[in-house]
């Protein structure tokens, strides 16, 4: 289906309803008291929906996203703080409740699939209004898409500003002085006559302000916290132990337990003989559950403690029904794409000119075929999740999620309970890169605690359950073709791949209610989206269902697309005898941003510089989520291995928060990245994932890992994200680094030379 007539006919299905919502005005982000009035517990006031006073002074910031090594305990606050004027030190973080201004309404808008040079253009611009309004009303609390600071940065700013004016008015009413003659500075109210006060002395008499309806933000010229490396805020608990993660939790009474599932995608328990595992040592019960929310089904076992439950589990005899993908096999999944790839017409994401005719001009025609496999996310925290329903009907949960809303939703619909009666207490994150943005693990937990009631129950995955029963990046095939003039100018830019479409199935499984197959910009992000300088385009994909469950791996489509471009534009420059740092250049004459962040990689990584005999550099340059990267690997081998050495990022992530944050993603990202460029492939025979822990499913180690240098753009646009860019580059740039030095071509992940 066309996108035009995709909108359109979504427009006639519901033309009144979207025109008459279209005119109300957006729902506002502010938030109200009472938002956070459970939040503060009697403990000072709270100013809106963001932000409460203590009565010590602190000012407790609620942090709608969920902290998993990504530093939005920090960066999220900081904006806050900023505003109001406080000392970071001076600032507390509480994870938000669940409410609809906590929505994240970034991330929803940059699903949309336009190309970023139309993004001034009316349609794009009319779509983004759209979904902003109608994000703003689902109030989705996700964490996900690297869209944390991109849209907490007006919300949270704008709730600080309003929370410095009431401060100021409190003041001013208490000294009968003009609001005019007071100000805030580093955390006191000052009144040009001498008089101060501190947050806390004003607590009473901010509970008779009222929240401003406008405010004014700082220009970021006045910054003076944004844009420092100041200190994270989540460090010290994570140094003395006393941070929370989900496998951290400890309730009184509680039990644990373990599970097993059906190891076959859409299988079944055939019988489970647990009598032997009742009589083992600490053993409470043995259940078996119903699949739901993705989670296939299968058997818990609850002791008195994990061990015991776990030795347990290997007396329990089970049989399975194994369905019918029980010969799934990866290899031949991916002849089924191939096959797709070269029959199926598949959706067109972008056109510009005529691209077939400009082929068939051309002096010199490149074709080539990549592809990529399905790879697990493998967070160093296992699946986790501790619940516990109460005498009253109440179910309490305690997760690791990234999805709060929409965990809550998934537990109350399984537990036959209305939503209202779920508490959910969102712990720190051991990892998530995507795994969490899934509710499956919530199953289990409550298949538990209802055994158990009223005692709590956590629930720990093993390993080797966690690494298969994944939801997995998708694995893709892509051809790409382009033309060259005579003189070595590229003339037209072909892509057509080929792979599973993630977000229809994750609505699926979260809301089979909105469950509908639509074209998934995920699949072809970095395909279509690039910003190349090609007359003529076409980018299309065709979305072929697997029985394989998938779902958001870190940089999702970007992920893989990212070394399908960046390999087949060092292609061309080798066909076109150019320099692969020059040919990109010339591409990009009406982009500077692009051409700057590719210029600073090259000049600090030493691009036309000397190496070691037997060293070779490749570069490679790609924008997702907002931001803008470009890398130069170092490689060598080492008995026919890859060996990186070196990795110089060069990024325009817009505004910058914190400097000290975007360097420790960068380099997190370049060694996950690593990982899923040298050893990650995740594969299935019989129906059955192979790889189950890490001596089958390697990953990049201290001593492969390379030595990164960030170097960061100066910007005044506003922030992008800085979760995921610095991924996608990754492994073309090792790729064109092993070209320049083997003078082999690698086009499949991971990479090997044999």
């Amino acid at each position: 289906m066309r996108r035009r007539t995709f909108l359109l006919g979504a427009l006639g299905a519901g033309g009144a309803l979207v025109v008459g919502w279209s005119v109300l005005p957006p729902r506002s982000r502010m938030g109200s008291r009472e938002t956070l009035a459970n939040f503060v517990a009697g403990d000072g006031v709270a100013l809106n929906g963001w932000v409460s006073i203590a009565n010590d002074g602190g000012v407790i910031v609620a942090v709608p996203r969920s902290e998993m090594g990504q530093g939005v305990y920090t960066a999220l606050p900081m904006l806050v703080a900023e505003e109001m004027d406080v000392p970071l030190a001076q600032v507390r973080v509480a994870q938000a409740p669940i409410d609809a201004i906590f929505g994240n309404v970034a991330m929803l808008t940059a699903s949309l699939p336009f190309h970023p040079d139309n993004a001034d253009g009316v349609a794009s611009r009319t779509a983004r209004w759209f979904v902003a309004k109608l994000a703003r009303e689902l109030g989705l609390q996700v964490t996900g898409g690297s869209s944390s600071v991109r849209d907490a940065w007006l919300p949270m700013r704008e709730a600080g500003a309003a929370a410095r004016a009431m401060l100021v008015a409190a003041a001013a009413r208490q000294w009968g002085v003009a609001a005019g003659e007071c100000r805030v500075e580093a955390g006191v109210v000052r009144h040009d006559g001498g008089k101060q006060a501190r947050f806390g002395e004003l607590v009473q008499a901010l509970s008779e302000v009222p929240v401003p309806s406008s405010v004014r933000l700082k220009d970021a010229k006045q910054f003076k916290l944004v844009g420092t490396p100041a200190a994270r805020l989540d460090t010290p608990g994570k140094v003395d132990g006393s941070a929370r993660f989900g496998t951290d939790i400890r309730i009184p009474e509680m039990l644990y337990a373990v599970v097993r599932m059906c190891p076959v995608p859409g299988g079944q328990i055939a019988r489970i003989e647990s009598d032997e595992a009742m009589k083992q040592p600490g053993v409470v019960k043995v259940a078996r559950f119903d699949g739901a929310a993705g989670c296939a089904p299968g058997i818990v076992v609850v002791a008195k403690t994990t061990w015991q439950a776990k030795l347990a589990l290997d007396k329990v005899r089970t049989s399975w029904i194994d369905g019918a993908n029980s010969a799934l096999d990866s290899r031949k999944e991916l002849e089924r794409m191939r096959r797709a790839l070269k029959e199926e017409k598949g959706f067109t994401f972008h056109a510009r000119g005529d691209a077939s005719a400009a082929l068939k001009v051309a002096a010199t025609v490149v074709d080539a075929e990549y592809s990529a496999p399905w790879l697990a996310h493998a967070t160093l925290e296992p699946m986790n999740c501790t619940a516990q329903f109460t005498d009253d009907g109440r179910l309490k949960i305690w997760a690791p999620t990234q999805v709060p809303s929409v965990l809550r939703h998934v537990a109350a619909r399984y537990a036959g309970i209305d939503a209202s009666r779920v508490e959910l207490e969102v712990t720190l994150l051991g990892g998530g890169f995507g795994r969490r943005l899934e509710s499956d693990f919530v199953i289990p937990a409550i298949a538990a605690a209802r055994e158990a009631r009223p005692r709590p129950v956590k629930v720990l995955w093993s390993r080797e359950e966690d690494m298969t029963h994944d939801f997995y990046r998708p694995a893709a095939v892509a051809r790409l073709k382009a033309g060259l003039d005579a003189a070595g100018k590229p003339l037209a830019w072909v892509t057509k791949s080929v792979s599973d479409a993630i977000t229809p199935q994750f609505t699926a499984r979260a809301y089979p209610a909105l469950a509908v197959d639509t074209p998934d910009k995920t699949t072809a992000e970095g395909l279509f989206d690039q910003s190349y300088e090609f007359a003529h385009r076409d980018c299309v994909h065709v979305t072929l269902k697997t029985p394989v469950p998938i779902g958001y791996w870190r940089s999702v489509g970007h992920s893989h697309n990212a070394f399908f471009t960046e390999s087949f534009i060092d292609e061309l420059a080798h066909a076109a005898k150019r320099d692969p740092f020059e040919f990109r250049r010339d591409l990009l004459q009406s982009h500077p941003r692009y051409r700057a962040v590719l210029d600073l990689a090259a000049e600090k990584a030493g691009w036309t510089g000397p190496l070691p005999a037997g060293f070779a550099r490749g570069i490679a340059l790609h924008e997702s989520f907002g931001s803008i990267v470009a890398q130069v690997a170092e490689v060598s081998l080492r008995d026919g291995t890859p060996q990186v050495h070196r990795v110089v990022c060069a990024i325009d992530c817009g505004i910058v928060v914190n400097p000290r944050i975007v360097a420790q993603q960068v380099a997190g990202s370049v060694v996950f990245g690593l990982t899923a460029a040298l050893h990650g492939e995740i594969t299935f025979k019989q129906g059955r994932v192979e790889q189950h822990n890490f001596p089958d499913y390697e990953m990049v180690r201290m001593a492969e890992s390379p030595r990164v240098e960030t170097h960061i753009v100066a910007s005044t646009e506003p922030p992008g994200g800085v979760g995921e860019p610095a991924t996608p580059p990754l492994a073309p740039a090792v790729g064109n680094a092993l070209f320049a030095l083997t003078g082999k071509r690698l086009r499949s992940l991971p990479l090997r030379l044999a």
